[in-house]
């Protein structure tokens, strides 16, 4: 892949940072080592955290054992100019289900933990929930960082040079509008670059991609936006649910809602499905959220 445009080398940067190097095994945990992506605010995104862990799980298991859920704790805000350490146990292995525990380590304390579930690929019954009706294809839609005129230049670079393609059916919300106060919302998403085919790496890129967006369906529902002015948002879990394989250098479409806020908290939920309408995986995360008083 060419390194000259920026996009496309932050998903090869995306890359390095989920090539962990594994350490050393100890009586009872694997320990891994990774590079953090650069975040302009300089901490770690969730996401990349949710992505590590699950690879240095999958690590410690046969390739056709695949991840099928995850639940998630952020404990600490991670430093983006740092590296990472990732302790693995290894708590159960069955006849066709394993169970690990990861732990993401700075400085020597977590700033998250996991557990995720592990399954053999084996028949069952079936069913999916559909894809809703009437989305316009992504194609259709203009890339996040030419739909908001009036963002900065450093944070329209951002947009323009991270490494997944992002598309609102809704309008954005980087900046104020007069959008429709409703806790819904969608979103198109894929990589800017083609992944290698290792379905772990596209299953970890998908956990990659499912923090980013999630929390809108919250902003959305009382009329905020990331640029509003006192607005303190901070991922607090996230669970995930693994249905089907997909590729995510490919369309996916992010359906969210939420269907609660209170007490300073929202929860938001997401269901992410191919363009042709396979149920991939779901989502849900609570976040942490304080908007200064008489200002909504």
């Amino acid at each position: 892949m060419s390194t000259e445009n920026p996009a496309i080398r932050s998903v090869e940067r995306l890359l390095e940072v989920l090539d962990l190097d594994f350490t050393r095994a100890r009586t009872t945990e694997d320990i891994f080592i990774g590079d953090s992506h650069p975040m302009p605010t300089g901490r770690i995104y969730g996401g990349q955290v949710l992505a590590q862990s699950l690879i240095a799980a999958e690590r410690t298991l046969p390739e056709d054992r695949a991840v099928h859920s995850m639940h998630g704790y952020f404990l600490r805000p991670g430093d983006a100019s740092q590296g990472i350490t990732i302790a693995v146990d290894r708590i159960h292995d069955g006849r066709s289900f394993s169970t690990r525990r990861s732990q993401a380590y700075q400085n020597g304390v977590p700033i998250f933990s996991m557990i995720a579930s592990f399954q053999d690929e084996g028949p069952g019954v079936e069913h999916a929930e559909p894809m809703p009706t009437g989305v316009p294809a992504p194609e259709t839609l203009q890339p996040d960082e030419d739909r908001v005129p009036g963002l900065a230049g450093g944070a329209r670079r951002m947009l323009s040079e991270r490494a997944a393609d992002i598309r609102h059916v809704e309008h954005p919300l980087y900046l104020a509008n007069d959008t429709e106060r409703t806790p819904r919302q969608g979103v198109w998403m894929r990589m800017r670059a083609p992944l290698p085919d290792d379905p772990r790496l596209h299953r970890a890129a998908l956990a990659y991609l499912s923090d980013m967006s999630i929390q809108e369906s919250i902003l959305r529902a009382h009329g905020l936006y990331w640029s509003f002015p006192g607005l303190k948002v901070a991922s607090l879990d996230h669970a995930m649910w693994w249905h089907r394989p997909a590729r995510v250098d490919e369309w996916l479409l992010y359906v969210q809602e939420s269907p609660n806020a209170r007490g300073g908290r929202g929860l938001a939920t997401g269901r992410i499905f191919t363009q042709e309408g396979a149920l991939v995986a779901s989502v849900a995360q609570e976040i942490m959220i304080r908007v200064p008083e008489g200002t909504e």
